[in-house]
Order: structure tokens, then sequence, then C-alpha cells
């Protein structure tokens, strides 16, 4: 029964180990998907970054074209950007269509990859750095982009802020003289167009974007992780209280059968014992009574004799009682004149002990239960307690009877002045054949625990704050 007991004491140990691997089950899934969805949303962005650049390179070749080749061919004749007109003209028409797209350079390419036009005047003429690229573009025909990065993309997520220039999209696109404004069949490339995008404001919008992703999905690992271990200690609890229960009723259930079995043996020793008690009661008692008339020498044995065997006589009664308890009669009963006759037929033991009964009721106290067993278990609580003061020799004692309805059940308090329950010895006070006197048989409250159960009450003891045993019934809704 110990080990049982050990054991039951961590039923789910497996709890925590279920409780983490929940965790980690969980939080690694949702940082996988907001892996995913982050680099999606990078992808995406990037893409698109993409596709703007390309907008905007074909926009910069129709501004070129229309604003800038077809003007200065019908004015001059032909294109010279060492002309200072032309140039700045070209530079006019460049900044116009690029402002606000946060480009922070920009070069055109001939065919030998010298630099026609640039943002920074002192690189026209040069060569420039992008001879494979811009003799890629002039082969293939079509557009090409490229991310440059200064910083790795994990180092940027604990950032709050990056600089300008962290994050450049570099673009190649073939100019082209467009057909629909000209009278050729074909549309020749006039030059190679190279820009530099700073794009880090949008990088850290989906920056942020993957922060809010991570952290959602953190938080919510968190309470779902939280809400696991709840419903598991919850779990757990039930689990702990649920095997308590089972080891109680079959405690209670070890006992009853061992009481049920004494009780058997009780009764059948009784009974066997109870038919020539009651003929040696009568037969004493006559003797007494002639011994009395004549006087005899003997007449003290004689009434000793016959008062052992009236005590006998009520511990077989006793035992019998407990051993077969009556089913009770249920019908109205008003258990303040029945505490008043239990009372009232104590008065010259209390009075002879220097005990005063003090009663007060409150409220209709009208119950449903069988008059006979109830007034016998009011007798077997005042009588305990009488007896309790009486061997501890308490002078001027008092029992104190409160008796109230309170909503739809009834509270009857038996309180006493004298030691008290021992606190060791609270729990087994009921236990039949249990007794700290030394005489007594032990089913005083035993009997009046019966009683009370047949009838659907309920008993609490205790030992009152100013000393005292107390002795609480409720009685429940009739």
């Amino acid at each position: 029964m110990v080990q049982q007991n050990n054991d039951s004491g961590r039923p789910l140990q497996f709890v925590k180990v279920i409780s983490w691997s929940l965790f980690a089950i969980i939080l690694g899934f949702s940082l996988l998907l907001s892996v995913f969805i982050s680099k999606y949303a990078e992808q995406t962005l990037l893409e698109k970054q993409k596709e703007f650049g390309l907008l905007l390179a074909e926009n910069v070749s129709h501004q070129v074209f229309t604003r800038f080749v077809m003007p200065a061919v019908m004015q001059y004749g032909g294109i010279s950007l060492r002309k200072p007109q032309q140039a700045k003209a070209l530079d006019e028409v460049v900044r116009s269509t690029i402002h606000s797209f946060h480009v922070t350079s920009l070069r055109i390419y001939d065919s030998n990859g010298l630099i026609t036009y640039s943002l920074n005047k002192d690189e026209v003429g040069t060569p420039g750095t992008a001879l494979y690229m811009v003799t890629r573009t002039w082969k293939n025909e079509d557009f090409s982009s490229e991310i440059l990065s200064k910083v790795s993309k994990f180092v940027s997520l604990f950032r709050a802020s990056l600089k300008p220039g962290s994050l450049i999209l570099r673009a190649y696109y073939p100019l082209r003289a467009e057909r629909s404004l000209t009278n050729i069949d074909e549309n020749p490339i006039m030059g190679i167009l190279e820009f530099q995008q700073d794009i880090t404001s949008d990088f850290m919008a989906m920056l942020n974007f993957e922060r809010l992703i991570i952290s959602f999905s953190l938080i919510t690992s968190l309470v779902l992780f939280f809400l696991v271990v709840a419903i598991l200690r919850r779990v757990e609890r039930l689990s702990n209280r649920q095997i308590k229960e089972k080891e109680l009723l079959l405690f209670e259930l070890q006992q009853q059968e061992k009481l049920a079995g004494m009780g058997r043996m009780v009764a059948g020793v009784a009974h066997e014992i109870r038919n020539p008690l009651g003929i040696i009661c009568s037969s004493s008692e006559l003797v007494l009574k002639k011994a009395q008339k004549e006087g005899s020498a003997y007449t003290r044995i004689l009434q000793a004799l016959h008062e052992e065997a009236k005590r006998l006589s009520r511990t077989v009664a006793e035992f019998l009682d407990y051993a077969r308890p009556k089913k009770p009669t249920m019908s109205d009963v008003q258990i303040d004149r029945l505490l008043d006759q239990v009372t009232i037929f104590m008065e010259q033991e209390c009075e002879k002990l220097g005990v005063t009964i003090d009663r007060e009721y409150s409220g209709d106290l009208t119950v449903q239960g069988d008059k006979d067993l109830l007034y016998r278990a009011f007798y077997n609580l005042v009588a305990n307690a009488l007896q309790a003061m009486e061997n501890h020799g308490t002078t001027d004692g008092h029992i104190f009877i409160n008796a109230a309805r309170e909503g739809n059940s009834t509270h009857l308090t038996i309180q006493d002045t004298g030691p008290g329950f021992t606190p060791e010895h609270i729990e087994k006070v009921r236990d039949p054949f249990f007794t700290t006197k030394d005489s007594g048989t032990g089913l005083g409250l035993a009997l009046v625990s019966t009683i009370l159960e047949s009838h659907g009450v309920e008993m609490f003891l205790s030992n009152a704050e100013d000393g005292g045993a107390r002795v609480d019934i409720i009685f429940p809704e009739r």
C-alpha cells in the first residue's frame, strides 16, 4: 500500500517531457513556416524590384529617345554629346526621369564600352568597369539585373536600421530607337544603359515584415506551449485526485469488509450471550429484592452482581445495534424538541457534575429522519461531552447546543468546554472499538456516525478555538 502511494505521487512524470517536446515541435514548425514565408516575401520583393527596374529602364529609354534623340536629330541633324547643349539636354531628361526613384548612378555606354553619359561627369569618356556586362547586353539585347548587398541577411535582422546604399539593384538595358517614331523596320540599339538603384528602404520594410512574422511565430509558440502545459497540468492534477480517491475508496472498502466480518462475528457472539444474560439479570434482580427484604449480609454483593449484569446487557445491546443497524423510518422531526428531551433527561446528571447546557435555536428546525434513532445519536453526543468533562475534572463546565436553518440545510453544533479531541486520535474516534477511556466499548461515536450516515447527514469533528470538542452536524434539504 505504501509503494502504491509513492507511485501515485508521480503518475504523469512524462508531462514535462511531453511539454518540452511539444514546445520544440511547435517552435520548430513555427520558425520553419516563418522562414518560408519570409523567404517567399523576400523573393517576391526582389522580383518586384527587378520588374520596377525594368519599367524604370524602359521609361528612361523612351524618355531619352522621345525627348532627346528625336529633337536633337531634328534640330542638330545628329547626336553629339560633346556639344554642351546636347549633353545638358540629355542630363535634364535623365534627371527628370529618374527623380524620386533613388537612383544613385546612371551611365550610358557605346558599342566600344566607353561611357558616353553619366550622372558623374568625370566618368564621361572612360571605359568604365562593366565591359563584360555591356558586351553581354549588346549580344543578348535583353534586360539583366543583380542585387548588391553590403550587409548579410542574418546580421540585418538584428539591426534597427540600415545605412542608405546597403542594398543596391544594378541593372543593364539596351537603349533602342522606337520603331513607331521612325521609318525603320527594326529597333537598333543606341547604347547600353547601366543604373544602380538604392532599395534599402524597401528591403527594411521587408525585414520588418519578417521580424513581425518571426515574433508572431514565437509568441504563438509560447502561448500554445503554456496552454498545453496548463492542460497537461490539469490532467495531472485530475489523475492524482482520481488515484487518491481510488486509494481512499479501496481503503474504505477494506475497512468496511473488515468491520462487516467483525460485525457478523460480534452479532453472533452477542446473540448467544444475550439470552442467558437476560436470565441472569432477571434472576439477580429477584434474588436482590429478596435479600433486601430479609436484610441479608449478601445484599451488597448481589447489588454489585445485578449492576454488572445490567452493564454487560447494555454492552451486548450496543454490539447488536452496531452489528445490525436499524433502518430509519423517515418522517418530519423537530430536532429542537429532541434536543430539549435529551437535555431534560440529562438534567440530573448535569447538576451532579456542575455542567450547564446552553441552547440556542433559530428558524424552522424540521428535518426528515427517524425520531428514535436521532434521539439516541444526540443523547450519545451529549453523554460523551459530559463524560469527557467528568474524566478531565472540569468544574463549572458548559455544553453549547446551537441549531439554525441555513439556506436549504439545517446546521447543528454541539460544543463542550472539556479537553477536546487529541490531534492524533481525532481521525480514529469514529472507528468501532476505539476508545481512550479505561472502560467502554468504543462504540458510542461509531453508532452516532452509523445513524447519521443512514440519514444522509454529515458529521464533522473538530476542536473549538477556545478549547473543547466541537461536533458539527449538517442535515440536507428535506
